[in-house]
């Protein structure tokens, strides 16, 4: 009896791993995908890099700059929060939750917050 009940458990765990790893990857390729396209008419943002969620994208300005600082704080205004590094550098990590509208939202408050900054 217990050894069935942590049987099942088991494979409950394993099944929301497999969901989360998987979700994560494909949430991750359309993050990536929709950020590549804003970039294509974008002067402000060179590239968008990651794997899974964690996520960047490269702000077009130097190190020293304060552009994507700034950038994060609008982001924040608008719903969303990102970790500036390296001057030019935004981070995003979203909980592995997240589920793909969630994740739509989070693409137009970037796309939003940065056109802004054009």
């Amino acid at each position: 009896d217990v050894m069935e009940k942590t049987t099942k458990m088991q494979e409950k765990i394993t099944k929301t791993y497999e969901y989360l790893s998987q979700n994560a990857r494909n949430l991750g390729q359309i993050f990536r995908s929709e950020i590549n396209k804003f970039i294509e008419t974008s002067s402000l943002v060179n590239l968008v890099r990651g794997k899974g969620l964690l996520n960047a994208i490269v702000i077009n300005d130097i190190e020293e700059s304060e552009t994507a600082w700034n950038i994060c704080l609008k982001l924040k205004e608008n719903g969303l929060l990102a970790k500036p590094t390296h001057g030019n550098i935004i981070r995003f990590a979203p909980p592995l939750t997240i589920v793909k509208s969630e994740m739509n939202q989070a693409i137009n408050i970037i796309i939003d917050s940065i056109t802004g900054f054009e």
